[in-house]
């Protein structure tokens, strides 16, 4: 079975961070680790507190995975401090790591930053050399490529420049600023868009990490970038279509929209006993 990790932050809520990273990567069929860079309080309203692990503990929990079973893949999320950052540069570094994807959180579409000046500098000089693939936002790529994106043209433009300035593929995420739905892949020298379906669905409380997980877990498994985008794209489509709604502001999605089987049945309308 193929394996994947995800280095990200933990959400009580099940929505984002490690929680929705290995729904994600199991229902798409590998085995899922985790190396936690911080627990979260939060939930659908938001984030009411954060604390973050040690640089040592963090890289024993990367050391105790890649030295027993070594990931396929790696997916890396947030991390809010520029100490934990150096940490697993360090480590991919030191065991080789294959298949990076870094969705490199940094700045919320609202325009909001989630990152000090210095963590951001320090992801940008320590990861992204690292990814086979980053996964920005419109505003954490402005930041990253230098100029505004406007409309598809920036977008393209964007790519471009992020994949030249730190040799890594990108996949630009449209929004709503933009382009809706519709992603950007730029792969070694050729651009690829990705037409998203439109889904009416308030409830997207961490698509950014469900996506780069789905890509980190179909590149596992050994399918090419552009068909692991397409897979991990229809995935986010079917979670989002399932129309879950659950808390009282931005809720999940539904992972487990495709699950089957004897395991998964049941509920309050089980019999009791059967």
């Amino acid at each position: 079975m193929n394996t994947a990790l995800t280095i990200a932050g933990s959400d009580s809520s099940g929505g984002a961070g490690i929680q929705a990273d290995i729904k994600t990567m199991t229902m798409n069929g590998v085995y899922a680790m985790s190396a936690i860079t911080s627990l979260t309080a939060q939930n659908t309203l938001g984030v009411t507190g954060i604390l973050n692990v040690t640089p040592v503990f963090l890289a024993q929990e990367l050391d105790a995975v890649f030295s027993d079973i070594r990931p396929d893949a790696v997916k890396i999320g947030m991390v809010s401090e520029a100490t934990l950052i150096r940490v697993i540069g360090e480590k991919l570094q030191q065991y080789g790591a294959e298949h990076v994807v870094l969705d490199p959180v940094m700045i919320a579409t609202s325009g909001a930053r989630l990152l000090a000046e210095e963590a951001v500098s320090v992801l940008v000089e320590t990861l992204l050399p690292l990814a086979e693939l980053v996964t920005p936002n419109i505003p954490e790529a402005e930041v990253l490529a230098g100029h505004e994106i406007k409309s598809k043209a920036d977008m393209e433009r964007a790519a471009e420049t992020i994949a030249a300035r730190y040799g890594c593929q990108v996949l630009m995420k449209g929004g709503h600023r933009v382009s809706d739905a519709d992603d950007f892949l730029y792969e070694k020298g050729k651009g690829h868009w990705f037409k998203g379906e439109r889904i009416d669905n308030p409830n997207t409380h961490g698509t950014g990490c469900t996506l780069s997980s789905a890509i980190a877990a179909n590149l596992a498994k050994g399918f090419s970038l552009e068909i692991s985008v397409r897979r991990s794209k229809d995935y986010l489509s079917g979670a989002l279509s399932a129309m879950l709604n659950l808390g009282a502001g931005s809720g999940p999605m539904n992972h487990a929209f495709n699950l089957t089987g004897d395991f998964s049945k049941g509920g309050k309308t089980a019999d009791n006993g059967n």
